[in-house]
């Protein structure tokens, strides 16, 4: 009887999950925390993967004001995927502000999801 042999752990876009944000905040919450400790988990288990971390606004406020906001969002989620172990190196940052909604009206359970930083895997390999 042969042992079975591990199979690599491959991370797929569907497994890192988006973490979302209060309006005009950049805090993590407890379920943000929660949700980002898993990507870490992931990350942990393919460590030759880079990511990006994209962070969204709703549609209120400035062009100028939302790029800022974005951005410190997806360093939040950068910095907590960080200070749990995962390379800096491995993981870049941009900011879309409002420029890239998922959902398009005006009232609070559009703008909830849009107020968002996406991890999403990079072509290549972590060096």
């Amino acid at each position: 009887v042969e042992a079975p042999v591990a199979k690599p752990v491959m991370a797929t876009v569907s497994d890192l999950t988006r973490v979302y944000f209060d309006f005009d905040s950049y805090v993590l919450s407890d379920v943000t925390r929660a949700t980002l400790k898993q990507n870490a988990m992931i990350l942990k288990a393919t460590p030759m993967l880079k990511v990006k971390i994209e962070g969204h606004c709703d549609e209120r406020g400035t062009r100028d004001y939302n790029i800022a906001l974005g951005a410190r969002r997806a360093n939040a989620a950068k910095n907590y995927l960080a200070a749990d172990g995962i390379n800096p190196a491995r993981i870049t940052t941009v900011s879309y502000g409002k420029e890239r909604p998922i959902e398009i009206c005006s009232d609070e359970a559009c703008y909830a999801k849009n107020r968002r930083a996406v991890t999403v895997l990079q072509m290549g390999l972590a060096g």
